[in-house]
């Protein structure tokens, strides 16, 4: 029995490969922009990782993001991803006050390395059709 767990529990360490990228127009000065870390389990599609949106010069951290990929085979989109997660924002003072905001992000992966077409919501500030740009690292490199 401990032997089929070691090898079920290797095998899906080897079909895990870590993405880090970022999402949003990066050349637009007060832009929001969406940058990521995730685990992504190839056979199960789970992903999960962190998150951070930066807006102006404020910046929502997100470390419990979760979600799935899975193919498509839509034209030149290869792959499909739906995250969700939440953050919280703690008031500045004077204000007393921490309020959560849900985070939501899909994106269209045209390629292996996770670079597409993406947008998320966090709160109530929706961003859509901005573009999406990763690194793919594996093994010894993750």
């Amino acid at each position: 029995m401990t032997t089929a767990t070691t090898a079920t529990t290797a095998t899906n360490l080897l079909n895990t490969y870590l993405v880090a990228g970022s999402a949003g127009d990066e050349a637009t000065p007060n832009a929001p922009i969406l940058r990521f870390a995730l685990l992504v389990n190839d056979i199960s599609g789970q992903v999960a990782g962190q998150a951070q949106v930066t807006n102006e010069s404020v910046e929502y951290n997100i470390g419990n993001v979760a979600g799935h990929i899975q193919s498509a085979g839509l034209g030149s989109i290869t792959k499909l991803v739906a995250l969700t997660g939440e953050a919280f924002y703690t008031l500045r003072p004077p204000a007393v006050g921490t309020f959560m905001l849900r985070f939501q992000a899909n994106f269209a992966i045209v390629n292996d390395s996770w670079d597409g077409v993406g947008g998320w919501t966090l709160g109530g500030q929706a961003v859509d059709n901005v573009r999406v740009s990763s690194s793919v690292l594996s093994g010894s490199e993750a």
